[in-house]
């Protein structure tokens, strides 16, 4: 990494990382963690990535086996206008210390989003750790990938010579229990396909697919026009057929392989980018039967970039390729 930047006051990098959504206020907790005095605080080395503007700040903790800051402390970093500013923060761990299937993994993902709640993975930000875990010049497992653990299980990114990650996201959920949805199923597999609930005063189709953490997808003629953002949005992540809350992915179909999408992310509200969003609504576009299940990648757009998802007939896995971009490190107190 060729820039260091010493963070020496919480808004020295707001700017930096600041974007046009919406911040979140601090909470009571992390305002009087901020109040803290210099002699109370510790410094922390941090490295901020972003997988198509889906931001984060990854903390090096491969010495410890749980991370090194709080829930709490986490969402405090992550405030755009009182700290760093990012979408989560990322830890890279040990691997699990158990035998048998826990130990040919590599290191472990544990990930707190900008309000302190833990997601089971996050699909952007997998590829901001495994590039993160190659400028710490940690090399591969012996097949090219990085054998990842994390709470939904093992994700295997790969680092592509173009320079772009393809990450194995293992097989979809579709069963509505293991999504989770309290949604009545109406599909094979006991999984759900356009079924009809109300939000926000509106009657939507619904299809729910898990990729170890919850997605709900609505198809929509016009992404400007057929939805109000930052209202169904939050009404649809806390709906009661979401047991566990859910992401929210709103999707017009382009072609038989291009998708676009806006996504409101569980527990961070408006991002650029979703990665486990774009191949959880690429299953449901082909299990819905708005484009067809072929062998080629299909283009899903998002406010950040693009990214190509494939969902292969051969082993039923879900790929996804994206980039990983190292916006800048530093240090900061907390």
């Amino acid at each position: 990494m060729n820039s260091k930047i010493l963070v020496v006051c919480w808004a020295s990098l707001a700017l930096s990382s600041a974007s046009a959504f919406s911040v979140r206020p601090l909470s009571s907790t992390a305002s009087t963690s901020l109040r803290r005095t210099t002699l109370e605080a510790r410094k922390v080395p941090f490295s901020k990535y972003h997988g198509l503007g889906n931001d984060f700040i990854l903390i090096d903790d491969r010495d410890k086996s749980e991370p090194s800051l709080t829930p709490e402390e986490s969402a405090m970093l992550c405030h755009r206008n009182f700290g760093i500013g990012g979408d989560g923060v990322i830890f890279a761990l040990q691997p699990p210390s158990e035998s048998g299937d826990g130990a040919d993994f590599d290191f472990t993902m544990r990930i707190y989003n900008s309000d302190g709640s833990e997601p089971e993975m996050c699909g952007n930000g997998i590829r901001c750790m495994a590039q993160f875990l190659k400028d710490l010049g940690e090399s591969k497992s012996d097949d090219g990938a990085y054998q990842i653990h994390t709470l939904a299980g093992r994700i295997v990114p790969v680092m592509n010579e173009d320079g772009t990650i393809t990450v194995d996201m293992g097989e979809p959920f579709l069963e509505a229990a293991k999504v989770p949805t309290t949604l009545e199923a109406n599909a094979e597999h006991d999984s759900v396909v356009e079924q009809t609930l109300e939000a926000n005063g509106k009657t939507w189709k619904c299809t729910a697919v898990g990729m170890g953490n919850p997605h709900a997808i609505f198809f929509v003629n016009d992404l400007e026009k057929d939805i109000d953002f930052e209202k169904d949005g939050p009404a649809l992540e806390a709906h009661e057929s979401f047991p566990a809350k859910t992401n929210v992915e709103f999707v017009q179909v382009k072609g038989d392989d291009h998708l676009i999408m806006k996504v409101w992310e569980r527990g961070a509200g408006p991002t650029l980018a979703c990665g486990t969003g774009a191949c959880a609504l690429t299953v449901a576009a082909m299990r819905a039967g708005k484009i067809p299940r072929g062998d080629q990648p299909v283009r899903v757009t998002l406010p950040g970039g693009d990214l190509w998802i494939e969902w292969r007939e051969s082993d039923n896995k879900i790929y996804m390729t994206g980039p990983a971009t190292f916006a800048f490190a530093g240090e900061t107190k907390v």
